[in-house]
């Protein structure tokens, strides 16, 4: 009986982890764990998070992303003093042949634009097209996430302007 609990324990971990966990692959790069926090009813912007790996031996750039959003941009957060600023990668987001870039709150990140009064709700997927300089265009799905109370690295993108 022991054994059997165990088993079953252990099976409801693997389920519990590949429903949360999930990749994507293109030729030589692999996209893990796209995801977004739920944002606030009112929010006009959602940042977007993932890891994102080039096992080849030369570099890519995904230069853009596309989604079912009025502007869906590439950034990055700079600190000035005490004040953090986030601004557009002109020229996308590189990433080196053997090396791992990660989108996470207060660095790189994808700006999803224009909620409309549609708030990323936690469970909900949004999907998106990562457009890549050479591997092309992947379909992804950035999974929303509850946002972790008590953490402030997490950025809120709720009152961010969409002007340049």
């Amino acid at each position: 009986m022991k054994l059997m609990s165990y088993t079953a324990v252990a099976a409801l971990c693997v389920l519990a982890t590949s429903a949360t966990a999930h990749e994507f692959k293109i030729g030589d790069l692999v996209v893990e764990h796209p995801m977004a926090f739920e944002t606030a009813k009112t929010a006009q912007t959602a940042g977007g998070f993932m890891t994102i790996t080039n096992t080849g031996s030369t570099a890519d750039r995904l230069v853009a992303v596309e989604a079912d959003f009025p502007r869906v941009e590439i950034h990055t957060t700079e600190m000035d003093g005490d004040v953090a600023r986030m601004m557009q990668l002109e020229d996308g987001l590189e990433v080196p042949a053997g090396e791992s870039v990660t989108m996470k709150p207060g660095s790189y990140h994808v700006m999803f634009m224009g909620l409309g009064g549609d708030p990323f709700e936690v469970d909900e997927e949004v999907p998106a097209t990562l457009v890549f300089e050479n591997a092309g265009r992947l379909e992804v799905i950035f999974n929303v996430e509850k946002r972790k109370m008590g953490d402030h690295s997490e950025m809120d993108h709720s009152n961010h302007s969409m002007d340049n």
